[in-house]
């Protein structure tokens, strides 16, 4: 073995080092957490193999680098592996037998969560069940059906405990939605949801971490190597820190804090007092980037320019006044922190590039990157054009729009729903714009949001097919876009030696295998940093 051995060793039909103008390897070679040797000849790097080298040997494979998810919520993933399981139900009743037979072996007054993975139009009543639904499930607990991350549906216990009653006024940026006859559905929206969770107990660090680590290798087994969590609280930060320190995680994680809740400057001031720790820090696992803002709702509140089909004097909900949320984003840069603001619909995209403008016009010196627009759902070719003069980096989760297509008509209508997510212009006009999943909105894994973006395909059939974009095109907003959005392009991305050791290994190549095969294609070897995080036994080899 010749001198610095590898601890891994890759051999495949091809390696995509995303280096333009290098042809593809077909070996690589890892020492640590870096790639050290590449080759043409598949058994080019055989001499760097010793006793402890692991191999991974699949002649017909194709490598890349491992993806990011630029807008995801590990923490939800994390916190819901032991919730109830409701994704799986078909209807109403199949959902409410499956919390029944949780409360069958739940102490009676504890809490019971469900899964938040699922829509409404997934059950056969294209429904959200009810309070009362729920009560017969179980009266003797308060029950949390979660569904995405802006809407909860409570029983009549939860309720209670929470003191929300018909005459209950509902916090600004939310809803509790009431029936024609006035009474209370159990359904809490985007702020309101806070009336209820506020009161669940948190669960000890090591479940959390039990369920970090669980859930960052489901990650990884879709072929994903770093994670952006854009809502984590200060206490799932301490989760992700213990996480991290018992070498937990099978992804790296970048955090965006949560600004929810924050009631102005001050609030947020107390957020950047908490994270001081985290700025500047260097770890290669988990770092914080700044701090998240919701400036809407998503599907039922996003701030529309036209009001919402069906409802003449509805055109959804901002969540900050605009001059407040320039001062709360000032203070955030001015400490040396990104800024990531959801916007979804096309008034709030406006909105927030008024307040980004107001930012860079008072802060012209702040590195590029530093004021990122999460989603921009709708955003049109004025607004499209501002963000890319403002230099506005732009996370798109076409899985989102998969997944919510249905209940997105409803609101909206085809026309604006068909124009959500335009990667096509995005990417010919220029911007710096990456791919995300926006789970549990939308269902994570690498080549799933590859298919979405090139087909354009929902669960209400295709819609805007001008918008899509190649297969390379796509991987390479999960990848070399992504580390651009993360000013992380000297150390992952693409595989050259020196680089952090990310990679994935496919059965078929992505770049030439036929397009449907690739919403349901995952890797056989996800590793980061050197580490096999994800793959079968029997294809590793370990000579000796």
């Amino acid at each position: 073995m010749v001198d610095g051995g590898a601890d891994l060793l890759v051999r495949a039909g091809v390696v995509h080092t995303l280096v333009p103008g290098e042809p593809p390897p077909r070996a690589l070679a890892v020492r640590g957490d870096r790639i050290v040797a590449l080759s043409a000849d598949p058994h080019g790097l055989d001499d760097r193999i010793g006793r402890r080298t692991t191999i991974v040997d699949q002649p017909e494979a194709a490598v890349l680098p491992a993806f990011d998810d630029t807008h995801t919520h590990l923490i939800f993933a994390g916190n819901s592996v032991r919730d109830v399981p409701v994704h799986l139900a078909r209807d109403i009743p199949e959902l409410l037998e499956l919390i029944r037979r949780r409360a069958a072996t739940t102490p009676e007054g504890e809490w019971i969560r469900t899964t938040a993975n699922w829509q409404e139009r997934d059950l056969t009543e294209r429904r959200l069940p009810t309070a009362a639904e729920l009560d017969r499930a179980s009266d003797r607990h308060p029950i949390l059906l979660k569904r995405g991350g802006h809407n909860d549906v409570v029983n009549s216990r939860a309720l209670a405990l929470a003191g929300i009653d018909e005459h209950t006024v509902a916090p600004a940026g939310g809803i509790i939605e009431r029936d024609d006859h006035g009474r209370l559905t159990g359904r809490l929206v985007d702020n309101a949801q806070g009336l209820v969770e506020t009161l669940l107990p948190a669960p000890d660090l090591a479940s959390r971490v039990e369920g970090l680590r669980l859930a960052s290798h489901q990650y990884a087994a879709t072929g994903i190597g770093t994670a952006r969590d854009c809502l984590s609280t200060l206490d799932d930060l301490r989760a992700l820190r213990a996480a991290r320190d018992a070498d937990a995680l099978g992804v790296r994680v970048r955090v965006l804090v949560s600004a929810a809740g924050a009631a102005g400057v001050a609030d947020v001031r107390e957020v950047l007092d908490a994270i001081e720790e985290w700025r500047g820090v260097d770890d290669p696992w988990l770092r914080v980037c700044g701090v998240k803002f919701l400036l809407d709702g998503g599907l039922e509140a996003g701030a529309t320019e036209a009001p919402y089909r069906g409802r003449t004097d509805y055109h959804g909900t901002l969540l900050w006044e605009p001059d407040v949320l320039v001062e709360a984003a000032e203070a955030v840069v001015r400490r040396g922190f990104r800024v990531g603001t959801h916007a979804f619909g096309d008034r709030a995209v406006r909105v927030l590039l008024d307040v980004y403008e107001q930012v860079l016009r008072r802060n012209p010196d702040l590195p590029a990157g530093s004021l990122v627009m999460e989603h921009g759902g709708l955003a049109d070719a004025r607004q499209r054009a501002r963000a890319v003069a403002l230099g506005v980096p732009v996370t798109l989760q076409q899985p989102l729009l998969h997944d919510t297509a249905e209940v997105a008509l409803d609101h909206w209508g085809p026309e604006r729903v068909a124009a959500l997510f335009p990667a096509r212009e995005w990417v010919d006009e220029g911007a710096l714009v990456t791919a995300g999943s926006d789970f549990p909105v939308g269902q994570y894994g690498a080549m799933r949001s590859v298919w979405g973006m090139v087909t354009r395909q929902t669960v209400a059939g295709v819609l805007g097919p001008e918008h899509a974009i190649g297969v390379d095109e796509a991987i390479a907003l999960h990848t070399t876009r992504a580390v651009r959005l993360l000013g992380e392009s000297d150390q992952r991305g693409s595989l050259t030696t020196g680089r952090l050791a990310d990679l994935t290994v496919w059965p078929l190549d992505p770049a030439r295998c036929p397009v449907d095969e690739l919403r349901d294609l995952l890797p056989s070897h996800t590793i980061v940093g050197g580490r096999v995080v994800h793959g079968p036994d029997d294809q590793v080899e370990r000579p000796g």
